[in-house]
């Protein structure tokens, strides 16, 4: 075979079924299309007219008129934008995918630049095939001598071009819908979907219906308009009542002026608003526009928490108001609705591509004209620019979080409860953000105090360092018992140093009435702990540990810290532990229950349950992993850290330590055993009742 080369050839009849069948997702989007070509027309006609190139009429007001008739099963589209002459018609209708705005840009590349030229791809107008057997169009350019022009499509790759008849510069798009399509005829249904993807379009959108009665309203005679048409004066006389005056006579008085009104045709209202307030400058904007704004596009009518307002023109234009809304609720239940906007034009819902992900509880919208999106207009493309998109939101939100801090803390700490899980989410899914949020993360204490994490440092450290100093003082006698201490001593106590853990420790308090009793140990010994009582907790405290080896996180029953108990000796209490220790685990048919004795101060507690946090963590994770379907473990393998402390300063340890043969003490050990269990977690089903019924024994006995 002999070489050749040649070009790939494209079967239009083959390739046009596709464009008005997949091109688009969503049948209804060609409203968007074709209305955007609309505004694309006046757009142009206004950058000519700034240029020199053509003078608008003194009455001119541009506009885009949606008619529809449902008897006729008809769409009209018309704009009064700078028209096409018969030679545009061919090459901007006839040839699929040439663009007339990139035309139009590259035409004037020195005089004018792109913004607000929504259409690039030439295809938006094929849209209209997706619903219509059939296509119109009548034209009239703007050029000077220009001849009207008539164009006709049945759905195939055939046109037919002739003159027309419109005698006004623009052009007329009309649909004659499918059987399957007649909807879009529907008044109610057009206004629907031009709200949807049209309500922020720079060029007022009106929408009437074919041989719709004529509407009227009454309006003062001074409110009149050039444009009105008046269709009757009218002139209401003074009214009156009859009153009692101060002398107590009846008298008359005017309680409302005569007035002269006119009854006009009503006027035209406009779908949609042509100057959203994300176009603004944000000095510009009031508190109460931003909250009228947001009722208005996400109907909530609760009052947004607070709200950024976003305006970058380099290295990409972007504009937008991001609102944090007001929620109740577990971040994993919560979403929000960002609506993003191409050139004031709606693309979609929730792009997941610009949002971090972390970020979709917000509502709010965005509006970036650089936004490389795909033919359709319905995805992104070109990933790394997305990327600095999303990277610069990212920014902006931690920016005003952190100068909320530092300037309005008492709002900062008002709105800390409802946005916290969602920062905190975003300090686990995005490392920058957590850079910059660190020092600016709330905790709440025990007294329901806010402090960032740095005050609660400090905080830490000034308590430990009063300890030290406390245990200083009182071990100063022994200073020469330690200096006389021999060489393998030294050793040793070198060695134990090397291992003990010197990170600070912060206490946290996940449930407070489950904790009460720890917490009630705490605050007599003047000692203070967080609340952390959202699921995303346990992992959020995870990473901060993760990153910062000075500190860790302990639960308020991990562990019984130094200044809840009484100094004592091992050995001291070691008869206690053994006798104890043999008692419950017989009590409690538990041969491998874990007992301490400590003498702790508060003498009025007689049992606790600590469990390691390492094991608790452990519970968690697998509890997350069982909510999220994720079966096979269960949280009670890792229960094996569990320990029973018992005091031996309270009595009713002593009863028993001193009667461990008594009648009564297996019961009392399981009553104290379910106690110090209660303080921790709730019982059993089987445990409570058992608990119950054990608590009604032990009545009896003090009543006899």
């Amino acid at each position: 075979m002999s070489n050749k080369h040649g070009s790939l050839s494209i079967d239009s009849d083959n390739l046009f079924p596709i464009i008005k069948k997949w091109l688009y997702s969503d049948h209804d989007i060609f409203y968007r299309e074709l209305i955007s070509n609309g505004c694309d027309a006046i757009t142009k006609l206004e950058k000519l007219e700034m240029m020199g190139e053509y003078q608008f009429p003194a009455d001119y007001k541009k506009k885009i008129e949606v008619i529809v008739n449902p008897e006729e099963k008809t769409l009209k589209f018309i704009d009064n934008g700078l028209g096409m002459t018969a030679d545009e018609v061919e090459e901007y209708i006839c040839q699929i995918a040439f663009s007339g705005a990139t035309d139009f840009i590259e035409k004037y590349k020195d005089k004018a630049n792109d913004d607000q030229i929504i259409g690039h791809f030439g295809l938006g107008f094929y849209s209209a095939f997706m619903v219509a057997d059939r296509v119109t169009i009548d034209t009239l350019s703007y050029k000077e001598g220009s001849t009207p022009v008539h164009w006709t499509c049945d759905g195939g790759t055939d046109y037919d071009i002739e003159d027309g008849t419109k005698t006004t510069i623009g052009t007329e798009i009309t649909l004659y819908l499918n059987e399957d399509c007649v909807e879009f005829a529907n008044e109610y249904r057009a206004k629907e979907v031009i709200q949807k993807y049209c309500s922020f379009m720079p060029t007022p959108i009106f929408l009437s219906k074919a041989n719709a009665e004529t509407e009227y309203e009454t309006i003062d005679a001074a409110d009149k308009l050039d444009t009105d048409t008046v269709v009757e004066e009218i002139h209401e006389e003074a009214k009156t009542e009859e009153k009692e005056n101060e002398n107590g006579k009846k008298e008359v008085v005017e309680v409302s002026p005569a007035k002269d009104k006119l009854k006009i045709v009503k006027r035209p209202v406009a779908l949609n608003d042509t100057n959203p307030l994300w176009t603004k400058n944000p000095n510009d904007c009031t508190d109460e526009e931003y909250k009228e704004f947001y009722r208005k596009v996400f109907l909530d009518y609760k009052e947004p928490l607070f709200w950024i307002h976003l305006n970058m023109d380099y290295p990409f234009n972007l504009k937008g108001i991001l609102y944090f809304p007001k929620i109740n609720t577990e971040y994993d239940s919560i979403e929000g609705t960002i609506k993003l906007y191409n050139n004031q034009v709606f693309i979609a819902d929730n792009i997941k591509e610009v949002i971090p992900e972390f970020l979709m509880l917000l509502k709010g919208v965005i509006d970036c004209p650089d936004l490389p999106l795909n033919v359709s207009r319905s995805a992104l493309q070109n990933d790394g620019f997305v990327k600095k998109i999303s990277d610069y939101i990212t920014k902006k939100v931690a920016d005003k979080l952190i100068g909320m801090c530092k300037t309005d803390k008492e709002s900062y700490e008002k709105y800390w409860d409802d946005i916290s899980p969602f920062i905190k989410f975003g300090c686990l899914k995005d490392t920058k953000f957590c850079d910059k949020m660190n020092d600016y993360i709330l905790f709440k204490n025990l007294d329901d105090k806010y402090l960032t994490l740095p005050e609660l440092l400090v905080k830490e450290e000034e308590k430990a360092n009063t300890e030290e100093n406390d245990s200083n003082d009182s071990t100063a006698k022994d200073a020469s018992d330690s200096a006389s201490s021999d060489h393998s001593d030294s050793d040793s106590t070198a060695s134990d140093t090397e291992e003990k853990d010197e990170r600070k420790v912060i206490y946290y308090v996940t449930d407070k009435v489950q904790q009460g009793q720890y917490i009630k140990l705490f605050k007599e010994q003047n000692m203070d702990a967080v609340i952390l009582d959202h699921n995303i907790d346990t992992s959020f405290i995870s990473q901060l540990e993760q990153r910062n080896e000075n500190y860790k996180f302990m639960r308020i029953d991990a562990d019984l810290t130094e200044s809840l108990k009484e100094e004592t000796n091992a050995e001291d209490l070691k008869a206690e532990t053994d006798t104890l220790t043999e008692t419950f685990r017989k009590a409690l048919n538990n041969d491998k229950l874990v007992v301490k004795v400590e003498k702790l101060k508060n003498e009025g507690i007689s049992s606790i349950i600590t469990l390691s946090e390492e094991g608790r963590r452990m519970q968690d994770m697998m509890k997350m992993y069982a909510m999220n379907g994720m079966g096979g473990f269960d949280p009670s393998m890792f229960g094996g850290d569990q320990t029973l402390t018992l005091n031996a300063n309270n009595k009713l340890v002593q009863y028993i330590f001193e009667h461990k043969d008594s009648e009564h003490v297996p019961m009392f050990c399981e009553q104290l055993y379910d106690l110090a269990v209660l303080t921790n977690q709730p019982l059993s089903v089987d445990a409570m009742s058992k608990f119950v019924a054990r608590s009604n024994e032990i009545m009896m006995l003090l009543a006899k």
